[in-house]
């Protein structure tokens, strides 16, 4: 028969939940996602979120509260009657009066192997720490920050030069699959739950803009794993000498090659950049309004003079 299901979830990461979720049957009453944002070039056109557009597309009430913190919205969403919540980046906070809102509770799908790498950015945190795995949980929520029990798992291997990109897609089907499967768990009433281990636990915060300059003095798996956990989005980037001027530059992905020399000298053979301890090679790279570019197609219209020194 399926379970009545409240969704809340906003990015694409979200999208193929409430695709997998509908397709198996269950009747989602509403969907809850973060309200339209300002887009496009001047940033004056309210754009709805993936969710949003994805949701309105299958004909399912959609729902864009800024809080969900007022008595009324309390009411509305428990006036739903919803068997579950299933949450996977939505986006707010869940108060106690959302979280005990529905027969069952709410479920989130969350992108780490709790407790390591609970809040917001798991994905892009695992790789920065050079993490060789990774995974999908879904737990049962309260109101800690990722700390309630858990209910499934199911592991994924980071390898060495998987991006955050790559990582995400990856880890989005994963997840997808497995909210599946414990709903039909729910729904036959043996969904099991075990508590999380109070060691190993680990925070994943926010990406910090100023973090995301590339710090050449460190050593070069470190520079690396800095490069593709934040690729594509927002991207680690370093200043070139380009033209007699320094320029910023985004890159997207690189390799971890031997070499010695004075950090951030540019060593040649393509963009070969010194690190702290051994080198770098920049494979991707994108300059400020042009396309991504391997490193050959950048290099025809970027002069690097020998032996330049990256800041």
């Amino acid at each position: 028969m399926g379970l009545r299901l409240i969704f809340m979830g906003t990015p694409e990461f979200s999208v193929a939940t409430l695709d997998a979720l509908v397709e198996a049957g269950h009747n989602i009453v509403a969907v809850y996602t973060q309200p339209p944002r300002p887009a496009g070039r001047r940033g004056l056109e309210l754009t709805p979120s993936p969710v949003h557009k994805r949701a309105e597309a299958l004909g399912i009430e959609v729902r864009t509260p800024k809080s969900l913190k007022s008595e009324e919205e309390q009411h509305a969403f428990r006036d739903l009657k919803a068997d579950a919540a299933v949450v996977v980046a939505y986006g707010l906070l869940l108060p106690k009066a959302i979280l005990e809102g529905t027969r069952l509770g709410a479920y989130n799908g969350h992108a780490s192997l709790l407790p390591r790498w609970r809040g917001a950015a798991p994905i892009q945190r695992a790789i920065m720490a050079g993490d060789g795995e990774t995974g999908m949980m879904i737990m049962r929520m309260d109101e800690g920050l990722d700390t309630g029990p858990v209910a499934m798992t199911e592991r994924v291997e980071i390898k060495p030069n998987m991006t955050a990109g790559e990582l995400h897609d990856r880890l989005r089907d994963v997840g997808a699959a497995l909210m599946v499967r414990a709903m039909a768990a729910l729904e036959d009433g043996v969904l099991e739950l075990s508590p999380q281990s109070d060691e190993g636990v680990t925070y994943a915060k926010k990406i910090d803009k100023q973090e995301t300059r590339i710090d050449w003095s460190r050593p070069a798996q470190e520079v690396h794993d800095h490069i593709r956990g934040l690729s594509p989005f927002p991207g680690a980037w370093c200043e070139m000498p380009l033209g007699g001027k320094l320029e910023r530059v985004k890159v997207l992905e690189s390799r971890v090659t031997n070499a010695s020399a004075p950090a951030g000298t540019w060593l040649g053979g393509g963009l070969v950049i010194a690190c702290g301890t051994g080198a770098v090679e920049l494979t991707e790279v994108q300059r400020a309004g042009a396309k991504r570019a391997s490193a050959e197609d950048f290099l025809r219209g970027a002069k690097l003079e020998d032996g330049a020194i990256l800041p």
